[in-house]
């Protein structure tokens, strides 16, 4: 077990991402904490988990629930070794129609609570014995290209990018690693809405099969696979990194043409 006697925090974990990073922690032996807006969510996916499992209902705008998540955490299992900054809410809005409550509403989900709570979590782990621990934050394939009418959201995961980095940076040589990833197109609630959205099932299917070199979308533990990995022993050596978890989504210069071209072998001159 990769993170036997570890205890992790996951933000956002009533469902989605979330439940898959919850369950894939659990899994490899961690003790649990699900944070949520939604109360009853947060228990659904910590039931399973019996006596490794903590929820706790929180809303990480509020700063007052950032520091009760750090406190019941403590209390219930006297430390803290991870931290994943999950919490998050999409946008998808044209540039000039963008108002300042929706930079606000982004930008204090996305991007505020991850600097704050990381922060609270890392001074507990500094005053720990052993002390030390695993930070992931995660952002998105928006933190290497971007579409249009995301622009609240792109400032966010591409600032939660290089705060990791500032962050992973200060605090190496104290013992705290802090990486993030960065997802592709997941099987999760915005998936669905994607599809529902399209003329047709198997249109959105082709179109994002021609977007993704794997072909299909990411599960969201499959994620949970990579952070169990980042919070783990194994990732010692791993600090400041932002890990694509695509599909080779960000690596495809453009989208496939929808026919088979010929080969191209160049003319010698």
């Amino acid at each position: 077990m990769l993170l036997r006697k570890k205890v992790i925090i996951i933000t956002g974990a009533g469902g989605g991402l979330g439940a898959g990073l919850a369950r894939v922690c659990h899994r490899e032996g961690a003790a649990v904490v699900v944070a949520d807006v939604r109360a009853e969510a947060a228990q659904s996916v910590a039931r399973p988990c019996g006596r490794r499992g903590l929820a706790v209902a929180c809303d990480v705008r509020v700063d007052a629930d950032l520091r009760r998540l750090v406190a019941e955490t403590v209390r219930r299992f006297g430390r803290i070794d991870g931290l994943v900054n999950n919490a998050g809410v999409n946008f998808a809005k044209a540039f000039l129609d963008t108002t300042e409550d929706d930079w606000e509403r982004v930008i204090s989900v996305d991007l505020k609570p991850v600097f704050f709570l990381t922060q609270y979590v890392c001074r507990q782990m500094l005053r720990q014995k052993p002390g030390g621990g695993s930070i992931i934050n995660i952002s998105s394939v928006h933190s290497q290209a971007v579409l249009p009418g995301s622009g609240p959201y792109d400032a966010a995961k591409w600032g939660v990018v290089g705060m990791g980095k500032s962050i992973a940076v200060e605090l190496a040589a104290r013992g705290i690693r802090v990486n993030t990833i960065s997802p592709g197109l997941l099987n999760t609630q915005i998936w669905k809405d994607i599809m529902a959205a399209a003329p047709s099932r198997k249109e959105c299917l082709a179109h994002w099969r021609a977007q993704i070199p794997l072909g299909r979308v990411i599960e969201p533990d499959e994620i949970g696979e990579l952070a169990a990995f980042l919070l783990s022993d194994r990732s010692r050596s791993m600090t400041g990194a932002n890990v694509l978890a695509d599909g080779g989504m960000s690596s495809q210069l453009i989208s496939k043409e929808p026919y088979e071209p010929k080969p191209i072998q160049g003319r010698d001159k």
